[in-house]
């Protein structure tokens, strides 16, 4: 006879139960390990008892296995989920945000724009006595704000020129301390006499200039003029005692 037909539904009899898990995890362990052996499949099983008794097998390692099947299903999901609508919604919605803001900034440049126009005197005549107003009240903050610019600039200005003076004092302080060291150096007579010693010098170093070998010709000239003189006076002296002698003797 034939086997009967097993109803697939849960066993009420705890020992029945108990007896059918041990039976049929068996078996499910067997057929894992002969699937892995004749298909060269990387198989693992892992059951949990009705009590929380953990049954496993794997013919890689449990690890191995569980961390490979982690990649897989991460890769599918990302898959399924750019290939699903609603991820293209999602990318679908950057742009058009981005084109909104686009259009809003373009709609800000024009108002800035209008408003320099306004600023310089170019687009008035649309405009009411409310705006008009609204525009001389900037135009004056405008104006005060150039104004103190200038007033700060020309404060720095002259904070700088103060402190160029005061520090152009300070070195020429400083310079003519330290001449002052230098003259306490030198004695004051070699000071008093420095000045002739250094013409003295001059005249000797100098004597190669034609005005000074024209003296020196003067100066010889005039040696020898009262040389020629005392020659001259001699034989007058020489005549005068030769004609004492003619007298005495005619006397």
């Amino acid at each position: 006879m034939g086997r009967g037909k097993i109803e697939i539904k849960k066993i009420e009899n705890a020992n029945t139960r108990q007896v059918t898990f041990s039976k049929r995890r068996v078996g499910l362990l067997k057929k894992a390990k002969e699937l892995a052996i004749l298909c060269d499949a990387e198989v693992a099983v892992i059951v949990f008892s009705s009590t929380g008794k953990l049954f496993e097998f794997s013919n890689a390692g449990m690890r191995q296995t569980l961390s490979r099947y982690t990649k897989c299903l991460d890769s599918s999901e990302s898959v399924s989920i750019e290939n699903s609508p609603e991820a293209a919604l999602v990318e679908n919605k950057p742009q058009k945000q981005d084109f909104k803001e686009v259009d809003t900034l373009k709609d800000e440049i024009a108002k800035l724009k209008e408003k320099q126009r306004q600023l310089l005197d170019k687009d008035l005549t649309d405009m009411s006595m409310e705006e008009l107003q609204h525009l001389e009240g900037r135009l004056n903050e405008g104006l005060l704000s150039v104004k103190e610019r200038k007033e700060q600039l020309l404060m720095d200005q002259l904070e700088h020129s103060r402190v160029q003076e005061q520090r152009t004092m300070l070195e020429n302080e400083t310079l003519r301390r330290q001449v002052q060291e230098l003259r306490g150096f030198l004695p004051s007579p070699y000071l008093e006499l420095y000045p002739e010693e250094r013409s003295k010098s001059f005249v000797k170093h100098e004597t190669g200039s034609p005005d000074i070998v024209h003296n020196c010709a003067v100066d010889l000239q005039l040696g020898l003029t009262s040389a020629a003189c005392r020659k001259r006076k001699a034989p007058k002296k020489d005549n005068c005692s030769s004609n004492s002698r003619s007298l005495m003797s005619l006397m």
